[in-house]
Order: C-alpha cells, then sequence, then structure tokens
C-alpha cells in the first residue's frame, strides 16, 4: 500500500509554483512519500496595493499559516524574506534549505546595465529598500534616474520593460533563476551596489511544531534539507531587521557572508543598510566574527550591529517602523 501523500500547502505564483515543485521533490526523496501542491491564495496575491499600504510582513504567509494550522496542509513553503520576523505559536521552520544566488539584477532595454541607462530612466521596483540603494548609488555615480514603484509577478514587471513604459526593472536573481528566466537578466547588481533583502534567495519550510509522533516524524524529516550556513546567516539578518523593528517593506538591507580560507569555512561578515527611499541618507555598518555555533549566536549578532546602526542614526531612515 503506498503511503497517503503529503500535503504542500503554496502561493499560486508561478515563482510560488516552482519553487514549491522543487521543495516537493526533494521532500518526496528524504520521505519516500509523494508530495501534492495544495494551491492557496493569499491576501497579498489578490491585492493590488503598494506592499508597504497593505502591512508588507505577513501578507503572503498569513493564509498558509492558517490552513497547516487547521490542518489542511502538512507543510509550508515560503520565501524566507516574506516571512514575519517573529516566530509563530504553534508551527516551526522544519528546514532552510541552502540558498540560491542572494544578488538583486536588472533586466533592461536595449541590454543595458545599470551604468549604461539613458538619463532620467525610469527604474521599477516595488522595494523601498532597492529605491533608497539605487538613489544613493545615481547620487555618488553622477547617474540620473528615477524609481518607479511597481506591483506584480514577475512577468508583469518584466512586461513594463518590454513594452516601453520602463526602461528597467530590479528584481531578485532567485526568483528569475527558479522560473527559468536568468537568461532575461541584462546585469548582476553587486551586493557592494545594492544590499538584498534580508533572507532574500532563501526558503523556509514551515510546519506544525505539534506534540503527536508524526509531526515529530515530519519535523525531523524535512530537517535533513536544511542547510546550517544558510540558516545562521539569513537567522543573523532577520535578527538585524527584527532589532531595526522593521518589516519587510521597510527600507533595510542586510546580507551575512561566510567568508573561507579555502574549503574552511573561518568568518561571517554581515552587513546592513537602512536609507532613505531617495537615498540622501543611507545608514551602512557591517561586522565580521567566527561563524556562530548556535542560534542564539546568529541573533545576538544581527542585534549587536542593529545597535549600532541605530546609534548612527537607522530610526529615523525607516519612516513609519513596522508594527
Amino acid at each position: 500500500m503506498t503511503e497517503k501523500a503529503l500535503r504542500l500547502g503554496t502561493r499560486r505564483s508561478k515563482l510560488a509554483m516552482a519553487q514549491s515543485g522543487q521543495v516537493a521533490d526533494a521532500v518526496s526523496q528524504v520521505t519516500g512519500r509523494p508530495v501534492e501542491l495544495v494551491e492557496i491564495t493569499t491576501y497579498g496575491d489578490v491585492s493590488r496595493e503598494a506592499l508597504a499600504q497593505i502591512g508588507g510582513t505577513g501578507v503572503f504567509v498569513a493564509a498558509l499559516r492558517d490552513a497547516l494550522l487547521r490542518g489542511e496542509v502538512d507543510f509550508a513553503v515560503h520565501s524566507l524574506k516574506d516571512l514575519p520576523t517573529a516566530q509563530h505559536e504553534g508551527l516551526v521552520v522544519a528546514a532552510v534549505p541552502e540558498r540560491e544566488d542572494p544578488r538583486d539584477v536588472v533586466v533592461a532595454r536595449d541590454a543595458r546595465k545599470l551604468t549604461d541607462l539613458p538619463r532620467g530612466a525610469r527604474i521599477g521596483t516595488g522595494a523601498p529598500r532597492r529605491m533608497a540603494q539605487l538613489n544613493a548609488y545615481a547620487r555618488t555615480h553622477g547617474l540620473e534616474i528615477e524609481t518607479v514603484p511597481i506591483r506584480g509577478n514577475v512577468d508583469t514587471r518584466i512586461g513594463y520593460v518590454r513594452s516601453g513604459e520602463l526602461d528597467a526593472v530590479v528584481l531578485a536573481a532567485a526568483g528569475l533563476n527558479r522560473v527559468g528566466r536568468i537568461d532575461e537578466v541584462t546585469d548582476f547588481l553587486s551586493v557592494d551596489t545594492v544590499l538584498p533583502a534580508p533572507g532574500q534567495g532563501a526558503l523556509a519550510i514551515e510546519c506544525r511544531a505539534g506534540s503527536t509522533a508524526r509531526d515529530a516524524e515530519l519535523i525531523a524529516a524535512l530537517a535533513e534539507l536544511d542547510d546550517p550556513f544558510t540558516r545562521v546567516a539569513v537567522t543573523a539578518e532577520r535578527s538585524l531587521l527584527a532589532a531595526l523593528e522593521a518589516g519587510c517593506s521597510a527600507p533595510v538591507g542586510a546580507l551575512a557572508d561566510l567568508l573561507a580560507d579555502g574549503q574552511i569555512v573561518k568568518e561571517m561578515r554581515l552587513r546592513g543598510v537602512v536609507g532613505t527611499t531617495d537615498g540622501s541618507t543611507l545608514v551602512q555598518l557591517s561586522t565580521t566574527g567566527p561563524v556562530p555555533e548556535t542560534h542564539e549566536a546568529a541573533l545576538a549578532l544581527g542585534r549587536e550591529l542593529a545597535t549600532e546602526m541605530l546609534a548612527q542614526g537607522a530610526a529615523g531612515l525607516m519612516g513609519e517602523r513596522a508594527q
């Protein structure tokens, strides 16, 4: 008798379906059980408002978590950058698989790079974080650009460039990789130019933290997909975000790099940035130390850097502090 399929809750977007499909295959391999995708529509998918207006953090997550808690699905896959930093009671992130490319990328007309866009180029992005850093970069490099707020899936955003409405859009490399469209990228932005969102490129596999043997078995199986280096890096990045009291729609960038000597990982460098969306003011700091060996040590690293950033005026740059 074949074992009952595990139910994976996923958003309906092409990107969510692609990344959930990849996780489903991996979970099938470690459990030996079939996995079926259960499509769930979230508020963030149906609302046309700007993310910052509808609450940013959690708008893509709440419906999936409700389905988990009601027992309609066994586990869910989230883009980690959409996940609120506070732990949800009754749920556990059982695995953070190895991270995809965390960088942001440009898709521009005429295969242009950021530095050869025409004067006054209109660049679309939905993220205040990207606007702040792109505008700051333009100011210091003598570029004239206009950042334009946009919403929508990958097709919609690239469509603005194809139709000539925008000169370029900025997207996450990881998303384009997962939907097989990375060849449309015209420029990979160095993390020195634009720091990604905390957790960008990483996925979170979440399930019930229940006390039943079945829940414990699933947590143990999913944990096999966990990448310890990715988890420690994103834990530090999200701790920085939480300590700044900022939601995922705030103009905060963070990236934890593992610094290796040959094959041996020696240290971790955590970088953070927060700025006004016009790019006139940025607070950008980094710290380097031993790779955190515990969850608590990773949290502490993020908090320490956030404290330094707040001391340099970061709080005043975020506008409304997200609750």
